[in-house]
């Protein structure tokens, strides 16, 4: 069967991305693929017999001395680290093509060459805009933005985009800048997956040729969820509570509509949204973080779940989620929100950013009879069964692969041969 070479900073559920280089390893490993991995080093990483090619931990956020952070910033434009420690993995481990996940800032593009000299293609999974956008983001100032994919990279320097640092936006902006004058991404990276069509077509508009761009949506494991598809007397609201998640505007919409609410997380606005909003309206609860039974009854229990992002959101886990838990889901209409939600069938849209929309919605959700909703979260459960689910996938990406050269039959022939002089 075929090598696979996984690659991403963490090797530890952490977030999104890391939750996507976990289940896609495990899920071709399950397949027959022989499997491998190289990551940074970090307490919290899970067990792997390839760890010690991992690069040293860089945290930017740690009380490390000028020198140091010095040499942790050249590292994260170029590391002569991650490029020897690749070089080395590779000699143990022949891949058939390397998966790269998110390596920015920590691995860094550095050892895209070394795949490259040593024959492996290399498929990269666009979690976020980082290449087109230094902040990952394109969101300046609450507002989408995107005038660092289209010029300059100091942008992103000017604008103070990076938590706004000076110093970090100049060396992040440096190491975009640098990495595009090098075209070590385009000339790099053979496939880059997008899961969804709006990253897909962003990175067309911005120069990645259309056939190098492919389309594979996220999946799910929806047996790992209890469906409850009676509709609660609440909408739920799951995520980091900041602007460009668009919390504010949920909870002035839930007020104005009279919608009970519950806002399950936290994050830089919880406090001024509490104080404003936590006493006056008694239909408003802030939950905190939850995790574990605590938050998926929170979210079975509820009336839909509402996502009203005012960024590009990629392609949210989140909605699948709740549609394996039987809930319709009420979605910003950005980025690749739209493409998930069948208006009238598993949720429904309104315009990102406005309160008065969204209040609309919700006013009309809490006045749907339950057979309905009910309906609507079965057809949830039935699109992420269909349409989302591992073999799917699996199918898809394993489709790209053999795209770039990767050939299951070929490669065991390979191994046959050579093994062909051991002992049986």
């Amino acid at each position: 069967m075929p090598r696979l070479l996984s690659i991403n900073n963490y090797h530890y559920r952490r977030g999104g991305a890391e939750a996507v280089y976990l289940d896609q390893q495990a899920l071709f490993a399950e397949a027959g693929w022989e499997t491998a991995e190289f990551a940074m080093q970090h307490p919290r990483n899970i067990d792997s017999r390839f760890s010690r090619y991992f690069v040293e931990e860089i945290e930017f956020g740690r009380d490390y001395g000028l020198l140091q952070k010095l040499r942790m910033a050249a590292k994260i434009i170029h590391s002569p680290e991650a490029r020897r420690k690749m070089g080395m993995l590779l000699d143990d481990f022949d891949a058939d093509v390397a998966h790269v996940h998110s390596v920015y800032h920590h691995i860094s593009p550095s050892v895209l060459p070394v795949l490259s000299e040593r024959g492996v293609p290399v498929v990269l999974t666009a979690h976020d805009l980082k290449l087109l956008c230094p902040a990952y983001t394109m969101l300046r100032d609450g507002r989408p933005c995107e005038e660092c994919a289209g010029s300059s990279t100091i942008h992103a320097f000017r604008h103070r985009c990076i938590k706004g640092s000076g110093m970090l936006s100049a060396l992040i902006a440096m190491e975009s800048g640098i990495h595009r004058l090098q075209g070590v991404y385009r000339k790099h990276v053979d496939r880059l997956v997008a899961p969804s069509m709006f990253y897909r077509d962003k990175f067309v508009e911005y120069g990645w040729p259309e056939e190098q761009v492919s389309y594979v949506p996220n999946f799910l494991v929806a047996e790992n969820f209890e469906p409850r598809y009676e509709p609660g007397d609440y909408f739920v609201f799951v995520g980091r509570l900041s602007y460009e998640k668009g919390v504010d505007t949920l909870v002035r919409a839930a007020a104005a509509a009279n919608a009970p609410l519950r806002v399950v997380g936290d994050g830089p606005l919880r406090q001024s949204l509490q104080d404003q909003y936590g006493g006056k309206h008694a239909s408003i609860h802030f939950e905190g973080f939850q995790s574990g039974d605590d938050l998926w009854n929170l979210i079975r229990g509820s009336r839909a779940l509402v996502i009203p992002s005012e960024w590009y959101e990629n392609a949210p886990i989140s909605v699948l989620e709740a549609y394996a838990a039987g809930k319709p889901v009420i979605g910003a209409e950005i980025g690749g929100i739209p493409e998930l939600i069948e208006t009238g069938e598993t949720g429904w849209l309104f315009e990102s950013g406005s309160a008065d929309g969204l209040a609309e919605v919700l006013g009309e959700v809490m006045a749907m009879p339950a057979s309905d909703i009910q309906e609507m979260g079965r057809a949830a459960r039935n699109r992420v069964e269909s349409r989302h689910s591992p073999a799917t996938y699996r199918s898809n990406l394993q489709a790209v692969y053999e795209s770039i050269g990767v050939e299951p039959e070929a490669t065991a022939d390979k191994v046959m041969h050579q093994g062909a002089g051991a002992a049986p």
